[in-house]
Order: structure tokens, then sequence, then C-alpha cells
């Protein structure tokens, strides 16, 4: 029914908890009373799953700590450090780092991405990768949607704000641009069977 794999990113770690169609309400002593209210707010039953899969895994790691969420949106457990939540296809994520924020997100690979790159590219974005490529622009969709997590604001238009270049297999640059400031973080972007992961295994810094 469910299969753990933590993988560590430098110093930051990711536990994935891979699981099948399950009946949720075998699993509600995982949730809090909050969290059950919530859950019977969704109808759909896929949606329960990854709701009450995300609960399962926080259990394994935080106990019974509630996931509080910051004023856009941020994920956190109080006083255990930092932590970013994705989901994809029968699993969820969750990014765990003691000493600085982190955004995670995992993408499935999807056809589907080809039809919209040109939402998400930037110019040099268009010229420094392989945009025939499925998996390449998957993993730039994925490397700003963890980007989004880390800039702190809404309001954002990926091919202007969230700027990638590959340094090699793994490792990219990213850029968090705003007329006033630019941030740039080290993401790591790595395929893991049917999907894709992004991760910060460093700090974002400011360099303007």
């Amino acid at each position: 029914m469910f299969h753990t794999e933590n993988i560590k990113y430098g110093p930051v770690s990711v536990f994935l908890l891979y699981y099948d169609d399950f009946v949720t309400e075998q699993h509600l002593h995982n949730l809090l009373p909050k969290e059950q209210l919530r859950l019977e707010q969704f109808s759909h039953p896929s949606r329960k799953r990854e709701y009450v899969a995300t609960r399962v895994l926080r259990t394994m790691h935080f106990g019974n700590e509630p996931i509080l969420y910051s004023d856009i949106g941020a994920p956190y457990v109080k006083g255990e450090g930092f932590i970013s939540i994705s989901h994809a296809n029968h699993v969820v994520g969750m990014a765990y780092c003691k000493d600085f924020q982190v955004g995670l997100d995992l993408e499935p690979i999807h056809e589907k991405v080809m039809r919209v790159k040109h939402k998400f590219l930037s110019a040099e974005e268009t010229r420094l990768t392989n945009t025939q490529s499925v998996e390449e622009m998957i993993k730039v969709w994925s490397g700003k949607e963890a980007l989004y997590k880390l800039a702190g604001r809404k309001k954002i238009i990926f091919a202007e704000n969230l700027l990638l270049s590959p340094i090699d297999k793994l490792r990219w640059k990213g850029r968090i641009c705003f007329p006033n400031t630019t941030k740039e973080v080290e993401m790591t972007i790595d395929t893991k069977d049917n999907f894709v992961i992004s991760i910060n295994a460093s700090p974002v810094y400011e360099v303007k």
C-alpha cells in the first residue's frame, strides 16, 4: 500500500511516499481533528488519498505536529525547520531542511508540456535548453515551480521572473528577478522513474 524512499541532496532530505489506491478511512488516525474536517471538503477520491498520504508522510517524520502555512501559503512544522510539499502521480514528497527555506516540486513527465513551453521559457532558456526534449522541458517547468515556492510572493510571470540555466546534468542556476532585487540559488533537478524532482540544496541569496 505504502512504500517510502528518502533521498539526500546535500543538507536537504526529500521524503517520498508512494501509494496505490487505498481506503482513506483506514488512515484517519494520521490526521488531526482539523485535518479530518478539511478532508471532508474534498469530493474526489484521488484528492482525498493525496491529502491523507501527505499526513501519513508527515506523521512518519514529525509525529502529529500540524502542518502550518505562512501568509503566502508556504508549509512549515513549528520548531522543526523548513519543509516543502509536492505531489505527482501516486507519490507525495516532503522536503526538509533544518537551516534554510526549501522549495520542492515533483512533476510527472508528460507530453502536454510541449504545448505550453512558450508560456514559461525565456529567450535565453530557449537558446540554452533542448526545447524538443519532453524531459528537459519538464525539468525547466518543474525547476520554476520550485523557484516559485522560494520567491516569497505571488503574481509571478514564469518567463520573466523565474529563470534557469543548466550547470551540469543535475545542477541548474536559478534566478528570481524583480525590478528592485535579484536572488540566486543552485537547484538540483533530478529524474526519478516517471517524474522529475526539483529542489534547492543550498540557500537562496540576494545578489542586488
